[in-house]
């Protein structure tokens, strides 16, 4: 298989603003970026990182891996590492933005095998989800702000600990969601480690008896298990989960179909182009052309009356 660089799009840690020399996340006020980019963030990708947003005032449009969501505060959103993310906010938006290593909240969750399940993918949630309990998560964000700003001893363990205690709150309101505004999946142990799994080794091609082998299943009852939970195949969610990066690329970057098929571990392109075909149904340059034209138009999924 050939190995291509990183996506276009992908913004690194390290590119992240950075206050202090000893900054193991990074915390700032919506309105920072919002007013320096007028309030439009465009289409982007953190590769190994969790973001965790509150809007305590304002609203904004969020598509999130081309779902489109109209968010009015207080809402809370969750985006997982590689979710292409975009927001046009609401002049004046208010509320708070915190950015940590993915590595580090899974240690930081390691034993809460219910929560770590979760944070595999993004998510929005809105007032009626919230209920009064906003301004709780208003208080635990504004104590981190704090320890950002300062320097005292410990500074690192106090913020991680507050970062904790936002993700926990984070996922427990989404835990909390009724089963029909959910992915099953989320709760199904099995998956969720082939889900993993996959996000590791999806672009090497492996046959279904490699994950089976590594989860210590067969590969029917791996298959048995996925149809169960999500309806779909073990083998369709390897290759929904190809598939769902081949889409990003070709929405979000300008890479050529060659150089995308290179990206996800093709061969040979004209390959990719058939079964990305097949999967989608529309190749990939007509893909791209039916999303740059509005041909696809996406579904806002309103959060608030």
């Amino acid at each position: 298989m050939k190995t291509a660089a990183a996506p276009l799009l992908l913004v690194p840690f390290k590119e992240v603003r950075h206050e202090q020399p000893d900054d193991c996340l990074h915390y700032e006020p919506v309105a920072v970026r919002g007013k320096l980019h007028d309030w439009t963030i465009p289409a982007h990708r953190h590769e190994g990182l969790h973001q965790f947003q509150l809007l305590e005032k304002g609203g904004a449009t969020a598509t999130v891996d081309g779902v489109v969501y109209l968010v009015r505060a207080p809402a809370i959103m969750m985006l997982a590492p590689g979710s292409v993310h975009a927001f046009t906010y609401a002049a004046n938006t208010a509320g708070h933005q915190v950015t940590l290593p993915a590595a580090t909240l899974k240690a930081a969750l390691a034993g809460a095998a219910q929560l770590e399940s979760e944070l595999g993918q993004s998510f929005v949630l809105d007032a009626q989800a919230l209920g009064e309990d906003a301004a709780a998560c208003t208080t635990i964000f504004e104590a981190l702000a704090r320890e950002f700003q300062g320097s005292a001893a410990g500074r690192v363990q106090s913020l991680m600990a507050h970062a904790t205690l936002i993700a926990v709150w984070f996922l427990r309101h989404r835990g909390a969601q009724p089963a029909d505004t959910r992915r099953v999946a989320m709760r199904d142990t099995l998956v969720q480690r082939l889900r993993a799994l996959v996000e590791r080794h999806y672009r090497e091609h492996r046959p279904l008896s490699f994950y089976a082998s590594a989860l210590g299943v067969t590969p029917d009852h791996l298959s048995r298990a996925c149809r169960a939970v999500t309806g779909q195949g073990a083998l369709d969610l390897v290759h929904g989960r190809l598939m769902l990066e081949a889409r990003r690329l070709l929405s979000y970057t300008p890479m050529s179909v060659a150089d995308i098929a290179c990206q996800l571990g093709y061969d040979d392109a004209g390959y990719f182009s058939k079964f990305f075909a097949r999967c989608v149904g529309d190749p990939p340059t007509a893909y791209r052309e039916s999303i740059h034209s509005g041909v696809r138009m996406r579904e806002a999924q309103p959060l608030q009356p």
